[in-house]
């Protein structure tokens, strides 16, 4: 990771672990000894409806306090939001685009009218469903993002599953997400 502080925005819907991702990357930095923040933006509080989170990571303190306006890289949790939510809005011209959808990048980038953006996708939820049993992406997709980025390390990503995802959940459940990651950093291309 650069010196630079870096912004994540995250778009989902309500339930699909958005915040939590954002969370777990934040933590999962916090481990590298850097300075985050994490926090979600709600419209209507209800299961499904479109939410956001947002990560920030730098190696100096964060004196921002407000929802991040020009990410560095988006991530989009809901496929379905692809050409319905304008999710590129205000990224930096060196960004990126990370979405879980089977679409290729370049049917996003025609749906979403994202000319010129760096876009990378994977089927988060398709793994999700083999290595869960459920469509709860956001460890599948921060396996990705860790390819994508290298923001921080997949061993110390793995460890902060470890250990928010086991005092809360069974044995089953935490290694199934542990093999979600693990999984969409490989297949990520």
């Amino acid at each position: 990771m650069s010196d630079k502080l870096q912004e994540i925005r995250w778009h989902g819907r309500g339930g699909q672990g958005v915040v939590t991702a954002s969370q777990l990357l934040a933590r999962s930095a916090m481990r590298e000894g850097k300075y985050v923040q994490a926090f979600p933006e709600f419209g209507p509080e209800r299961m499904g409806a479109p939410i956001k989170a947002y990560t920030r990571i730098s190696d100096k303190q964060i004196t921002i306090h407000s929802s991040v306006s020009y990410p560095d890289i988006v991530v989009v949790l809901d496929p379905t939001l692809v050409g319905n939510v304008d999710f590129g809005i205000g990224l930096t011209e060196d960004g990126l685009i990370l979405v879980n959808t089977d679409l290729s990048a370049e049917s996003v980038s025609k749906a979403a009218k994202l000319d010129n953006k760096k876009i990378l996708t994977i089927n988060a939820s398709k793994i999700a469903l083999e290595t869960l049993g459920r469509n709860i992406a956001n460890t599948s997709i921060m396996g990705a993002l860790m390819k994508a980025t290298g923001l921080v390390s997949m061993d110390i990503i793995i460890a902060e599953i470890e250990a928010s995802f086991g005092a809360k959940f069974n044995r089953k459940v935490v290694d199934g997400n542990i093999t979600a990651a693990k999984r969409a950093y490989k297949e990520l291309n």
